[in-house]
């Protein structure tokens, strides 16, 4: 009976042995599913884009006008608001001292003329003379050659400074570069100034009758934007008005700081209706690079360090940097090592691991 019991305890045994040694293979042989991901392909073609940008209207053309010479205001024949014309007298200036000048330099110049007309005709004459042997010395005609050649470009240079004299005398005449508004006056008659001066103008000329409405673009966008692309714009004093123009130059030279292009739209004005220092609100219509690549947008990662897409080869896992261009609210430009077909995970975030 003894013997049976025994017995009976060893097969106990033995069973609970071998069921925990099963148990701990079949634990061993049990792995972790690996992670499923929805997929997205890198499909080629660009990303039409709507992108609203600030915009400022400014003249097409506005000049500072500071005096050319010191001198008082005599006459002052334009006003803020004033249309002139191009070469419209704005102003007149006088400076006794420079008409003094300019008539020194005049007597000058006529003194000296007639020094030079005296000595040519001597020489002239030395010179018919000396034909016959012995009458003139050859010194005595090389003196009065270097006579009248000196009187000569001394009369020329007093011609010069009579003429600069005059020439100065003409900037008491103040004359309207080009066609346009004054916006700012800033002297009355009687009131000295000068030409060393140059905190606050006499006067201010803007032609408004064509603006330019001058925008900041992202480099992103403008590298996708040409000449005559259509540019729609809003100003709040039309209230809500859409007004259109085509883009007629780029800077093309990209701010370092901001990472913007800037890029002008000529805006006929002729009805006066805008005016330059009004704010305006742009809207571009960006096609998109018809070569460049784009994926989901929830496809790209953003980190502190880098931005980068999971691609996805064979079973493993590989982070790809890019760098992005136009984007809507469901895709992206991509830029990097990439190919079309290429597929990557839709949904990715800096937790996914690489391989």
């Amino acid at each position: 009976m003894k013997y049976y019991i025994f017995l009976l305890s060893l097969i106990i045994v033995f069973t609970s042995c071998s069921s925990v040694s099963n148990k701990e293979k079949k634990a061993e042989d049990i792995k972790p599913a690996a992670p499923k991901y929805d997929l997205a392909t890198v499909v080629k073609g660009g990303v039409a884009n709507r992108v609203k940008l600030p915009a400022q209207l400014a003249a097409f053309q506005e000049v500072s006008i500071f005096p050319k010479v010191n001198g008082y205001v005599k006459t002052v024949l334009v006003d803020i608001g004033s249309k002139v014309s191009q070469g419209t007298l704005l102003m007149v200036l006088e400076a006794p001292e420079l008409a003094d000048a300019a008539l020194q330099a005049k007597e000058r110049y006529a003194r000296s003329k007639v020094d030079f007309t005296i000595d040519k005709e001597r020489y002239n004459r030395l010179l018919e003379a000396s034909k016959t042997a012995g009458a003139i010395s050859p010194m005595d005609l090389s003196t009065f050659k270097s006579k009248m050649e000196a009187d000569s470009a001394l009369c020329n240079a007093e011609k010069a400074n009579w003429q600069m004299q005059q020439t100065m005398l003409g900037y008491l005449r103040v004359n309207a570069p080009f066609s346009g508004i004054i916006t700012e006056r800033n002297v009355h008659p009687g009131a000295l100034v000068s030409a060393s001066a140059k905190d606050k103008p006499m006067l201010e000329l803007k032609q408004i009758d064509k603006l330019r409405l001058q925008v900041d673009i992202p480099e992103t966008v403008a590298a996708n934007l040409k000449n005559k692309d259509t540019v729609s714009f809003y100003v709040s004093a039309l209230q809500g008005k859409k007004l259109t123009g085509f883009i007629n130059r780029s800077s093309m030279n990209v701010n370092a700081q901001y990472r913007n292009e800037r890029m002008e739209v000529d805006v006929a004005n002729k009805d006066a209706v805008l005016a330059p220092g009004m704010f305006a609100d742009v809207v571009l219509y960006s096609k998109g690079n018809i070569e460049a690549l784009y994926v989901p947008k929830s496809a790209v990662v953003i980190s502190t360090e880098r931005k980068y897409v999971l691609v996805v080869d064979g079973e493993k896992i590989k982070k790809v940097d890019v760098s992005t261009g136009n984007a809507t609210t469901d895709k992206i430009e991509v830029y990097g090592e990439l190919k079309e077909g290429n597929k990557v995970i839709a949904v990715a975030n800096d937790e996914i691991k690489e391989n």
